[in-house]
């Protein structure tokens, strides 16, 4: 007799708890959302957009951080963001969200934008 595993499906993106933190108190008590995208830009391609929303648009990946965090992915962007981790750390004295994306072709050298394998 064979023995099935259930495998839930893994999100598009993962946030550290370092970045969830950070993500936390940005919205303070507001019952908004983090919504990732991209855009074209920059001389390689795409930039990532991070952005308060209200609620996630029709097609998001919707995901479920804590009782404190729901973030969103948009459609079109989750070919580009699949398997990248969020993280929050400190440079210095200053503090930056690193997108740890294992499907980057190529960025700029400034760090602004990116390609995709394809």
């Amino acid at each position: 007799m064979a023995v099935e595993t259930f495998v839930p499906a893994a999100s598009v993106i993962t946030v550290t708890p370092s970045a969830a933190r950070h993500f936390e108190q940005k919205l303070g008590d507001s019952q908004q959302i983090i919504r990732f995208a991209t855009r074209e830009s920059g001389c390689t391609g795409y930039a990532y957009v991070v952005d308060f929303a209200e609620a996630p648009e029709a097609g998001d990946e919707v995901i479920r951080v804590s009782d404190k965090l729901t973030v969103a992915v948009a459609r079109n962007a989750i070919p580009m963001l699949r398997d990248t981790e969020i993280d929050y750390v400190k440079e210095g004295i200053n503090g930056v969200l690193k997108f740890n994306n294992p499907n980057i072709a190529e960025a700029c050298g400034c760090g602004e934008s990116f390609s995709v394998k394809s």
